[in-house]
């Protein structure tokens, strides 16, 4: 009777034992914890001890800064300059990961979206989040919301429209697979065929050599395009967002735990006010911009 109840005893206190001390890292409602999978030892990576960041090549300012160092074109992502240079360095910091445990590698926007695995642990290139685009990859939550622009060279007939509707006679262009080739086809729908490109630097020396009447990008692009690299343009106004607000979010290979994590830093990263205090240093504010209607 002794040995019985003992056996008893021993079956009960292994049950207790079993329920309190065998943590999976798992929270109340089901999603990893941040003190285990999201402790850099146990992240999901490319490489182990080594955070690899994506862009595409040539790297653009306001979304990148500091001078050209091969293989990068126009900007380093190496700086640290720039919105979304600045936003990269600040994720990997929450995640644990010095400067110098950061690489940068090239992956084409073009590429991006298709299916398979990649070589990147995320990709930040001014990506809108799209549920046609979410079937192939996984995004962050937004680190950026964003309007598109149209793009003008001062003089031309454009520069004088008023509203969307005044647009439907005239030549668009965008890159494609963009959210800025969406909107002209889906919400300007002009009579004329837009014109698609497969880079964004072809779009913009397209407007440049007249081959459009007006190129659609983002707004903060379209300040870069107008300061920089298209000699008297300007920017005509920007278009509201018609729905739910496009935002930029990061690109994960479909699947990766990883995306949870990253999500946690950026909801740290808007919390203390970092978000924002990158946006005013990087990104300028609307000037003569007028949102058209």
């Amino acid at each position: 009777m002794r040995r019985a109840l003992a056996f008893l005893l021993l079956a009960v206190l292994s049950i207790l034992v079993a329920g309190c001390g065998g943590s999976s890292g798992k929270s109340a409602e089901g999603t990893a914890s941040t003190s285990t999978s999201c402790a850099k030892a146990h992240l999901n990576l490319v490489k182990a001890g080594q955070l690899t960041i994506a862009t595409d090549n040539p790297a653009f300012p306001p979304w990148f800064g500091g001078q050209e160092k091969k293989p990068w074109k126009v900007s380093d992502p190496y700086s640290g300059k720039g919105y979304e240079s600045a936003v990269a360095y600040k994720v990997a910091e929450q995640l644990g990961f010095s400067r110098g445990e950061v690489k940068w590698v090239v992956a084409p926007f073009t590429t991006l979206f298709a299916p398979g695995p990649k070589k990147f642990d995320f990709d930040i290139n001014q990506d809108s989040y799209k549920p046609a685009r979410a079937k192939a990859v996984d995004f962050s939550d937004s680190y950026y919301n964003v309007n598109q622009a149209l793009v003008v060279v001062k003089g031309t007939k454009i520069a004088a429209i008023k509203s969307i509707d005044d647009l439907k006679s005239y030549k668009l262009g965008a890159q494609l697979g963009t959210t800025s080739y969406d909107y002209i086809v889906g919400k300007i729908k002009p009579s004329q065929k837009p014109a698609v490109f497969d880079t964004n630097a072809a779009a913009v020396a397209a407007i440049k050599n007249k081959q459009i009447d007006g190129l659609v990008v983002d707004f903060p692009t379209a300040l870069y395009v107008t300061a920089v690299q298209v000699p008297n343009s300007l920017i005509v106004g920007r278009f509201p967002s018609g729905g739910t607000q496009e935002h930029f979010g990061l690109v994960f290979d479909k699947g990766n735990p990883l995306v949870g994590c990253v999500n946690e830093a950026l909801s740290k990263l808007k919390g203390d006010g970092t978000l924002q205090r990158l946006q005013e240093q990087w990104i300028s504010k609307a000037g003569g911009a007028p949102v058209l209607k």
